[in-house]
């Protein structure tokens, strides 16, 4: 039997980061799996979550945690092939450091993903995300950098993970005409800031305590904004909006939602998708191609281009059986000559 502990520990801490070069997200994120899924198979097999053993972890086990999430946690099936993919992950490392493992792994890797809709994205109208931006009380310091996340956000279309983690030495000082963002991936990218975004920057960098943080945005206690602390923020500014736009009470406001209004913006204004794939930062135009599912424009001008059917009405008449008969005599005859 061998200790599962010193083995995720190598995984999370020299595999991942190291041999793997992934981001931080990634690896937190890969952590929060195995953290819930220690804490179920301790619970289930009753056992402390350091004395767990590799061999524990089989493919029923997995199965029972991937149904545990969704039905007690509540969690999706997007959230469910992440947690799987994890475990992949983790399962493969395995491979060439335990090979007693390999039957386990390919059982565990014979797990599928489940499949998800793929429904229209979400985003605010024009009138909704001012009031969004308008919502923050410009009178007090906390109102001013929630007014230039908010900004910022929508503006460079960045993941909730590229606001939170930015740092002062990647904002085009003193102009702050251009942001450096490092997105998913490792993918790196400049984007230029509108005037309105600069000004909200700047009112809240004059304001910015004087910490030895790099972080951007900082917390009320001088700290690296979290992605949970935008979250709350957003969630509070987007109820004080539902004042004067009811309609945002309708919709889930959320950090990504924000992502996806830069990117309907920006395809409504440029007609280009190509365009709106650089912005965000995608791999390959298929990721962007669900903006343009969800643009009625692109439906429209494609029914502007094309004229409906025209069908004159009529009656269905069988051929007369005599002619038929008729004509393939004559039909045989031709091909005996």
């Amino acid at each position: 039997m061998t200790a599962l502990a010193p083995h995720i520990s190598s995984f999370l801490r020299e595999h991942l980061p190291k041999e793997r070069r992934a981001s931080q997200h990634t690896c937190e994120a890969y952590a929060h799996s195995f953290r819930l899924l220690v804490g179920f198979a301790a619970s289930r097999l009753g056992v402390r979550p350091c004395r767990l053993e590799v061999e524990q972890l089989d493919a029923p086990l997995i199965l029972a945690f991937l149904e545990h999430i969704e039905a007690d946690r509540g969690n999706s099936a997007r959230t469910r092939n992440a947690r799987l993919a994890a475990i992949n992950a983790f399962f493969r490392f395995l491979e060439h450091r335990l090979p007693s493992c390999l039957d386990q792994a390919s059982r565990i890797h014979a797990i599928p993903m489940k499949k998800t809709d793929q429904a229209l994205v979400g985003y605010l109208t024009r009138d909704e995300l001012q009031a969004l931006l308008d919502a923050p009380d410009a009178r007090t310091p906390s109102g001013i950098r929630d007014r230039a996340m908010l900004h910022l956000a929508f503006a460079a279309g960045l993941r909730v993970s590229e606001l939170v983690g930015l740092r002062l030495d990647q904002l085009d000082q003193p102009t702050l005409s251009t942001i450096h963002v490092l997105g998913k991936g490792r993918r790196e990218r400049v984007l230029p800031l509108w005037k309105e975004t600069a000004s909200a920057l700047k009112a809240w960098l004059a304001l910015r305590p004087a910490t030895k943080a790099p972080a951007l945005f900082l917390n009320a206690l001088g700290r690296a904004m979290t992605r949970s602390g935008f979250e709350y923020i957003l969630a509070k500014h987007a109820a004080e909006a539902a004042r004067s736009q009811p309609t945002i009470g309708g919709k889930r406001v959320t950090p990504h939602v924000l992502r996806h209004t830069c990117a309907m913006h920006t395809l409504q204004a440029t007609r280009d998708i190509r365009r709106v794939s650089l912005w965000l930062g995608h791999a390959s135009l298929q990721s962007t191609e669900i903006y343009l599912r969800a643009d009625p424009t692109e439906k429209l001008e494609a029914l502007a281009t094309t004229s409906a059917p025209m069908f004159k009405p009529g009656r269905f008449r069988a051929p007369d059986k005599l002619l038929a008969m008729l004509n393939s005599v004559s039909r045989s005859e031709n091909y005996a000559e």
